[in-house]
């Protein structure tokens, strides 16, 4: 993957502008072997090409076979599989302000790793036969917990939008934040603050090619930093709320409609059972859920109806499920699947298979 090329954003007209950040150290640039721990997490519990590069988070960089690095907070971690080990996963800390534990916390809360897929995906297959035919040759693709902020800004930018321009921006709005090193050619940035967001203005985001989102990115920094208490505050405080509550709060956010909510809310917010529908999501439902929807629109109150079928269907974690079968109709991962008649497409000769991105 190549590192997507960045424009400078600058503050909004200071008197004084800040110093520029400095330049992130240069990790590991002699080829110093790394020393991997493991994470404690076998690959049926967490595969990192299902769940890293498949739409839920576009700051992390695959820097090398089965390896991926990213920041968590103010962490810069790298998770691989090991193929001595089952492809149990390993993770090695390259940067972090305090000791290793408090890397490791933040790490395993933004996997998500109380919940047991093991457990969800038995509930799961035994009132689907179909999901139980997916998840036997997909397994480990987990949900993430997210900042909420960090998580909010990418789907913003994700809105009507292609993988590697989504990327692009995502990289471009990181590089606001504290540098934390390079690793394999990629820079790896903090997410940056509200406050730090807030110097930018909507002219310099649409020079960087932000477009009409531009607009949405500054109005919601502004929003947020309006609510009472602190945006990062009150989108955190959502966690406790009920999902139609928490729909309907983020909805008040410029350029914030129930996909990008939905979106949010499952991988951000604890909002398990959060269903973001868009015209992918529709078709899997329609073919396996509303068959009698076939051939219809997808209007507002159909995507109502879609969520209620999902969460009907696998209940409070409903939004996991979703998630691996969204996965599961992307055209990379359909080689590996039974097709209806029970056999397992083969990939054409010649043709090297590769891990297809998501984009809700």
């Amino acid at each position: 993957m190549k590192r997507a090329r960045t424009t400078t954003i600058s503050p909004k007209s200071p008197p004084h502008p800040p110093p520029p950040p400095t330049p992130p150290q240069k990790l590991h640039s002699r080829r110093v072997p790394l020393q991997w721990a493991p994470l404690n997490l076998p690959q049926s519990e967490l595969y990192l090409p299902l769940t890293l590069p498949t739409g839920q988070t576009f700051r992390w960089k695959q820097t090398g076979p089965l390896q991926y690095t990213g920041a968590v907070g103010p962490h810069l971690i790298s998770l691989k599989h090991h193929h001595d080990h089952d492809g149990a996963v390993y993770y090695h800390i390259h940067r972090t302000p305090s000791d290793e534990s408090a890397a490791m916390c933040a790490l395993l809360d933004f996997l998500n790793s109380h919940v047991s897929l093991a457990d969800l995906w038995s509930d799961f297959s035994a009132s689907d036969p179909r999901f139980a035919e997916v998840a036997r040759h997909l397994t480990g693709a987990r949900v993430l917990r997210q900042h909420p902020l960090e998580c909010l800004v990418q789907f913003l930018c994700s809105s009507n939008n292609n993988i590697a321009r989504i990327t692009k921006m995502v990289d471009h709005v990181s590089r606001l934040g504290h540098p934390l090193g390079s690793v394999e050619g990629f820079d790896f940035h903090q997410f940056p603050s509200l406050e730090r967001l807030a110097l930018v203005t909507e002219q310099q985001l649409r020079e960087a090619g932000f477009g009409y989102r531009a607009k949405y990115i500054t109005g919601t920094v502004d929003a947020l930093r309006a609510k009472p208490g602190g945006g990062e505050e009150w989108l955190a405080s959502l966690r406790k709320l009920d999902l139609e509550v928490v729909i309907d709060s983020l909805c008040t956010l410029p350029g914030v409609g129930p996909k990008v909510a939905a979106c949010v809310a499952l991988f951000s917010l604890d909002q398990h059972h959060a269903i973001p529908v868009d015209t992918h999501v529709w078709q899997i439902a329609t073919r396996d859920l509303l068959p009698d929807l076939a051939g219809a629109r997808l209007t507002p109150k159909l995507c109502s109806r879609v969520a209620d079928a999902f969460v009907s269907k696998y209940g409070q974690y409903a939004g996991w499920a979703q998630t691996l079968l969204f996965i599961a109709d992307l055209p990379s991962q359909k080689s590996l699947l039974p097709s209806r008649d029970g056999n397992i497409k083969k990939n054409k000769p010649g043709k090297k298979k590769t891990t297809q991105i998501a984009s809700w």
